[in-house]
């Protein structure tokens, strides 16, 4: 015969307490609680790009990778997916996790491009060989903080802009690796931003390549002292994304702009 089982008052305090636990939890795993949940796991990993870079930093002098230029475009070194890769191994850091399906499996092509903002670009194949092929990926590098080696890039002056290095005053003010529709970009103040949430990336209107709704009217951002946040769609303007930039340009609410002045998908966003 089985001994009566006795539950004691704190037994049953302790039980209750774990109903609620589960109940709470289970009732928060809906399609917000999910959204929740990968935005926080998107801020880890790019919390731990962090240490990636200061390891490659540590390794090369202090200095980022080179970076895009018309001098060494055809290098997969320059770009920062391969030149960090002793240090993050596994693929799947590059991938926001709601971003993960590649725009070559939604029939765009390796770059992805007009995906919208829960496609990744890639799967990147032997066709482009600038990159590695298989490499595919939903961040995307502030290309003003690498260190070229060519002193021009598109008529902008590359040694007065670019950040070379990390040691810079207003570190956590300065972009690195962002949610992103493309592997890298160059924003100026002056880029319009989308007509439309998931408009296709380009080359006259940078900021365009990480101005989306991916976490309910924020992406997310490592900067370069290390620190990873939520920046608004806004706040991308007045970020401080090279060396020269004009955090109180025509966009950002010091240079006179107004809800009115953003498109319509944007309008209703917090303002900076």
């Amino acid at each position: 015969m089985k001994p009566k089982t006795i539950y004691t008052r704190m037994d049953v305090i302790v039980t209750a307490g774990c109903i609620v636990f589960l109940l709470t939890n289970i009732a928060a795993v809906g399609p917000g609680g999910q959204r929740h949940a990968k935005e926080m796991l998107c801020l880890s990993q790019l919390h731990k790009w962090g240490t990636f870079f200061q390891s490659y930093l540590n390794d090369n002098g202090g200095y980022f990778p080179k970076g895009w230029s018309q001098e060494n475009y055809m290098d997969p070194e320059i770009y920062w997916m391969e030149a960090l890769r002793p240090y993050y191994k596994n693929p799947q850091m590059r991938v926001c996790p709601e971003a993960t399906v590649p725009g070559s499996e939604l029939g765009l092509g390796e770059y992805g491009n007009g995906g919208g903002p829960f496609s990744a670009w890639g799967v990147f194949t032997s066709a482009w060989p600038p990159v590695v092929p298989g490499d595919y990926g939903s961040y995307g590098m502030n290309s003003w903080a690498c260190n070229p080696s060519s002193d021009e890039l598109w008529g902008q002056p590359l040694n007065h802009y670019c950040w070379r290095v990390a040691n810079a005053a207003s570190a956590d003010n300065i972009p690195l690796l962002l949610d992103g529709q493309w592997i890298d970009g160059w924003p100026l103040y002056y880029d319009t931003p989308p007509e439309y949430d998931g408009q296709p990336w380009s080359t006259t209107s940078q900021m365009g390549r990480f101005c989306m709704n991916r976490h309910r009217g924020y992406i997310n951002s490592l900067f370069l002292d290390g620190s990873a946040r939520k920046v608004g769609l806004k706040e991308l303007w007045a970020l401080k994304w090279h060396r020269q930039y004009d955090t109180c340009g025509f966009w950002t609410v010091c240079g006179g702009m107004t809800p009115n002045d953003w498109p319509e998908w944007m309008q209703d966003f917090e303002d900076y």
